[in-house]
């Protein structure tokens, strides 16, 4: 079992939000006839290549009853077909001097292989077959269902904070799927079968609901002809609508408590619902918590040493409505009903007076300044533009990004905290802790689905 994905989605966009990375884009789009998307990403700085297939399905499209399944195709998917049995993708691809993998989020699932250009074509080959011929043993369903519980059981149940997380998702997006966990209930896992597989498959793997992505030492001219080949060939499919419901309106104030005898350091949270795509919500969080420097890590942690970390998560790429999160973990001697009450202050402070030109500015400085080592990962690129493509974005929204915060004011970013942080958009408030000595025989609840770190939309590897 691989990893859980480590890039983060924020950090490369903050990296694309600089000047140095507006000039080395270098993207060109176009469809082939079967409705598939292809994006190349040219850098010809070595004779290495990213291939990706992007589907534009996850967990949250998921039918009632079948959590889990998005990302269990995503593994069974490694199975094989008749022309190239089960494992022999990643075996050849490792043999060729690559890596390749896979993940899972909520908006879309991914498949991926990194190697040098000359063994392009043969990946090709081989994630175009699997798009259509995928064949599945029982055997080989009931053994990898067995690998994704053991994963539910490792990176979740016995995870305090994995669990906590799910929970408050869960609550915050109340008639929505994103309160869903992408890996799945355990109990919903379990119950999985080829069938199910099999369903999602033929119902979302097609061409006309795909995006491919190749970054690195290629042109869309040389990648054409390629796409061509191997993937203009492949049927079109009728794949249905996302219709999704609308979360439902918090009207209550709600508090969850989750006391757990494994928990190290306590954490406060909150979670707001948010909108999508907002530049100006992504400034807030820069401004509020987003890095040693923002309101609240400098007020709480470096100057009244009530929390050993605070911040805030937001991720603006989502198909739907998204998370604002608000977090922090107490210092030892430091109650959480005293530092929520910080927080607290901290917010309402926030709301009466707002954000400061100066604070605009330096958050704009900062994201000017993000050129880090993401600028020579070719993956890190095509990741970026695979999630907002996949999400209902286009190309210009990542290409633009700079522009857009660049033209945003104070007012902007004051009128989306008013609209995030306070009036009729209740957050869901919660403590992570271990059980008080009053509490009797308090346990761990039963566990929900697999949530990121607060704010992100989980993405779940092999």
């Amino acid at each position: 079992m691989r990893s859980l994905y480590s890039l983060s989605f924020i950090a490369l966009l903050l990296v694309l939000s600089s000047p140095a990375a507006a000039r080395s884009f270098n993207v060109e789009t176009f469809f082939l006839d079967n409705g598939m998307q292809v994006v190349a990403i040219e850098n010809r700085r070595a004779p290495v290549v990213t291939h990706m297939v992007w589907y534009k399905v996850g967990a949250a499209d998921e039918k009632p009853g079948k959590s889990g399944i998005a990302h269990f195709l995503e593994h069974l998917m490694f199975k094989g077909t008749p022309k190239f049995p089960s494992g022999s993708l990643s075996s050849t691809v490792k043999r060729l001097g690559g890596n390749d993998n896979a993940f899972t989020s909520h908006d879309f699932t991914a498949y991926y292989q990194n190697l040098a250009r000359e063994h392009l074509p043969k990946v090709m080959e081989m994630e175009a077959d699997r798009m259509t011929n995928l064949r599945l043993t029982p055997a080989e369903v009931a053994a990898e269902r067995d690998v994704v519980i053991e994963e539910r059981k490792q990176r979740i149940d016995n995870q305090p904070q994995a669990l906590f997380n799910e929970q408050m998702m869960a609550a915050a997006f109340v008639n929505h799927p994103y309160g869903m966990p992408v890996i799945g209930w355990m109990h919903e896992i379990k119950e999985l079968t080829r069938e199910d597989a099999l369903a999602a498959y033929q119902q979302w793997y097609a061409p006309n609901n795909a995006i491919l992505i190749v970054a690195g030492d290629i042109t869309a001219a040389e990648l054409k002809p390629l796409a061509e080949k191997y993937y203009g060939d492949i049927a079109v499919a009728e794949v249905p609508p996302r219709h999704r419901p609308r979360p439902a309106p918090i009207l209550a104030t709600q508090r969850l408590l989750l006391e757990d005898p494994r928990v190290g350091v306590p954490t406060i949270m909150k979670v707001y619902r948010a909108p999508r795509g907002s530049d100006a919500a992504d400034v807030l969080s820069e401004i509020f918590g987003g890095t040693s420097t923002a309101r609240l890590y400098k007020k709480l942690v470096v100057e009244e040493k009530l929390a050993v970390a605070a911040g805030v998560n937001y991720d603006p790429v989502s198909l739907n409505e998204t998370s604002f999160v608000v977090y922090a973990n107490p210092a030892p001697g430091v109650t959480a009903a005293e530092l929520e009450r910080a927080i607290e202050r901290e917010t309402q402070l926030l709301l009466d007076k707002g954000i400061t030109a100066e604070e605009l500015a330096a958050a704009k400085s900062r994201k000017a300044a993000s050129i880090t080592y993401y600028l020579d990962s070719l993956q890190g690129l095509a990741l970026i533009f695979g999630r907002a493509l996949s999400s209902g974005f286009d190309v210009n929204y990542v290409q633009n990004k700079l522009a857009r915060i660049e033209a945003l004011a104070v007012d902007d970013i004051n009128a989306v905290a008013a609209t995030i942080m306070a009036g009729d958009n209740l957050p869901v408030a919660g403590l992570l802790t271990v059980p008080s000595q009053t509490t009797p025989k308090a346990r761990t609840p039963r566990a929900a689905p697999a949530a990121p770190t607060p704010a992100a939309a989980p993405e779940v590897n092999r």
